[in-house]
């Protein structure tokens, strides 16, 4: 027999907020992720904090507002638990904690405030193995954010080595990312991740994630160095109007792309990487997941 449970997550990130609604579904031993709806807001928290260091007052409005639409959204689809976690922008700005508390106050949604660390385990679980049918022995894993890029060296499938750089879409957008961090990141990777063989970059967040849907291609097949490379630069020779109208690019992703893009580049040069795959999970499915694991799967797999 078959056993559904319906789990929500929050993911309120630095570009954008999203609600991801997902039915799990247990049956013969295996377990089935179905999405059940997802609804992105375009809030960007990144670009007042990244900037001013605090979420400023019409922002917060708009934020508390999508707080509210969250929970009505949650409890018509009727979950039965949900989590919500917030990244960089609202651990950096001065204001976090107090918007934190208003929205518990208003909506009763408690949102965790989460590491870069946590965050990369969130998205980086065994199941991105399955999902790239993946062929060699080491990684390199590349998770882009608005305010943050978070790397991993994974060899023979364990986590050697992480480290967080301030180096993200939307303070690059916004001409906030110092030279020192960008070279913070190439020593990094030199160092750490240059020397390995038999290597695949694998990158995480929504600007690869929209360029690997463009290309069309599965997610077992990654992108060339230079399939990106060529991308980033049709994308830039276009206006963020053009990027809309002739690519078909959300109005909140035209602008942010170009910026994003070359962080992976830079990443991949760096580290000898001469592909990547975008197996497409994000914090959302991977808080579905730990929440599934953590709280249900013991019930159900009776």
């Amino acid at each position: 027999s078959m056993i559904v449970t319906k789990l929500g997550a929050i993911d309120i990130g630095s570009n954008s907020v999203r609600c991801l609604v997902t039915n799990v579904v247990y049956k013969d031993g295996y377990t089935y992720y179905r999405k059940a709806g997802m609804v992105r807001l375009p809030i960007r928290l990144g670009q007042d904090v990244f900037e001013h260091g605090k979420i400023k007052s019409e922002t917060r409005k708009r934020f508390i507002e999508g707080m509210h639409a969250y929970s009505h959204y949650l409890k018509v689809h009727g979950v039965k638990d949900f989590r919500a976690v917030a990244t960089s922008a609202m651990r950096e700005a001065s204001n976090g904690d107090k918007i934190v508390a208003q929205v518990a106050k208003e909506t009763g949604i408690a949102i965790e405030i989460i590491t870069g660390k946590e965050e990369a385990r969130l998205v980086f679980n065994s199941k991105i193995y399955d999902i790239i049918k993946a062929t060699e022995k080491n990684y390199i894993y590349i998770d882009v954010g608005g305010g943050s890029t978070e790397i991993s060296i994974i060899q023979n499938r364990k986590v050697e080595a992480s480290k967080s750089f301030r180096v993200g879409g939307v303070r690059l957008l916004n001409n906030l990312v110092q030279q020192e961090e960008w070279t913070r990141m190439e020593h990094w990777l030199q160092k750490n991740a240059a020397p390995i063989t038999d290597k695949a970059a694998i990158g995480a967040g929504g600007n690869i994630n929209k360029l690997h849907k463009l290309s069309m291609r599965s997610l077992q097949t990654p992108l060339e160095y230079s399939y990106v490379s060529e991308q980033q630069e049709f994308l830039n020779s276009l206006s963020a109007e053009e990027r809309v109208t002739e690519v078909g690019l959300n109005f909140d992703r035209a602008d942010i792309i170009v910026h994003a893009l070359p962080i992976y580049q830079k990443a991949m040069l760096w580290s000898g990487c001469d592909h990547i795959y975008v197996p497409k999970i994000g914090v959302s499915d991977g808080l579905v997941r730990d929440l599934y694991h953590r709280d249900y799967k013991a019930q159900v797999e009776l």
